[in-house]
């Protein structure tokens, strides 16, 4: 009876175009460094495929004054500008905003690195538009934002999301959900965490293939499960959830590496972005449940094959994305011309 939830996450994923990659953490980013007194380099990159209507434009600082034109290339599937800009005052206590973002549903990410060391990370929305650099960034800013961002990119993860349905059709609510999904938090953060600190280095178009194997993985045991409660998944649910939370924190940790980390707060921005995944992640998992309590309620007779129409949806969107995945390993290293 839950089959509305996956067919509406799979209209959704095909109607709007921002989901098309399944994993659809690619806000744009704008990247201020200062090189040297007075001087700052500039990258602004914007995706290819975003919001309808979006027209963005980002804006330096009233004391700053772009030097030359913008060299624009492209990189995967995104549009990248950098340019040379001289501010003879310096970043410190100035105001850097983005034009258009009011009036769209993007977020774009800002990154700036100080001639001190320090870097900065902020998320500019619809509601906050400009940010004005600090002396110092406070433990505060650093938790808000991370913990943001985690959330932001668990519910826009669509292929995360299916992985999490999964698990919640395969072992229903109650206990044996809150240490399964417990379980699968655990691993993802152990991996994310070893990822980001350099310690474990997997390319991320071989972990995206690997996540979309995991979705596929749990598809066939949801229709395994209506026939025995001895399946592999249903034997050992904590264990398999896991193991496979590990791969998915290598997932995690590709967008958080877009983003990056401030030098100095480290550990407690990853902890942060960590708390926002799991809270992401909670916030669906209720969703899931209420709805599911909401068709057990209904009057309406469902027909028998019903039942088997999530994992097949599941299974056949994994597939979809392993083979999409697949492709983009293979096509780079010019196996096909």
């Amino acid at each position: 009876m839950l089959f509305l939830t996956p067919l509406f996450l799979l209209a959704t994923g095909y109607l709007n175009p921002r989901t098309s990659d399944a994993h659809v953490f690619a806000p744009s980013l704008y990247e201020l460094r200062e090189t040297g007194p007075g001087n700052v380099a500039v990258r602004w990159k914007e995706p290819v495929i975003k919001a309808q209507g979006t027209r963005l434009r980002p804006v330096l600082p009233a004391d700053c004054e772009g030097i030359g034109k913008p060299k624009v290339e492209w990189i995967q599937s995104a549009a990248v500008a950098t340019w040379e800009a001289y501010c003879r005052e310096g970043l410190i206590g100035e105001t850097v905003s983005v034009e258009g973002i009011g009036t769209s549903n993007a977020d774009v990410l800002l990154r700036i690195e100080l001639s001190d060391g320090r870097s900065l990370r902020h998320v500019l929305t619809a509601t906050e538009p400009s940010y004005t650099i600090p002396e110092r960034e406070s433990k505060l800013d650093v938790v808000t934002g991370y913990i943001r961002l985690g959330a932001e990119h668990i519910l826009e993860g669509f292929d995360h999301l299916l992985f999490v349905l999964g698990l919640v059709l395969i072992v229903g609510w109650g206990r044996t959900l809150l240490w399964t999904v417990t379980a699968f938090t655990v691993g993802h953060s152990i991996t994310l965490a070893l990822a980001v600190l350099g310690v474990v280095n997997v390319p991320q178009k071989l972990t995206e293939a690997g996540i979309a194997l995991s979705i596929y993985f749990l598809g066939i045991e949801i229709i395994r499960s209506f026939g025995s409660d001895r399946t592999l998944m249903k034997r050992y649910p904590w264990i398999i959830a896991g193991l496979f939370g590990l791969l998915h924190g290598l997932g995690f940790a590709g967008a958080l590496s877009e983003v990056g980390l401030p030098q100095t707060e480290i550990p407690l921005a990853l902890f942060s972005f960590n708390v926002g995944i799991e809270l992401g992640q909670l916030l669906f998992v209720a969703i899931v449940i209420v709805i599911w309590a909401a068709l057990k309620r209904s009057p309406v007779s469902w027909p028998g094959y019903v039942k088997y129409i999530p994992a097949y949806a599941i299974g056949s969107m994994a597939v979809f994305w392993f083979f999409e995945r697949l492709w983009g390993l293979i096509v780079p290293y010019g196996m096909f011309g």
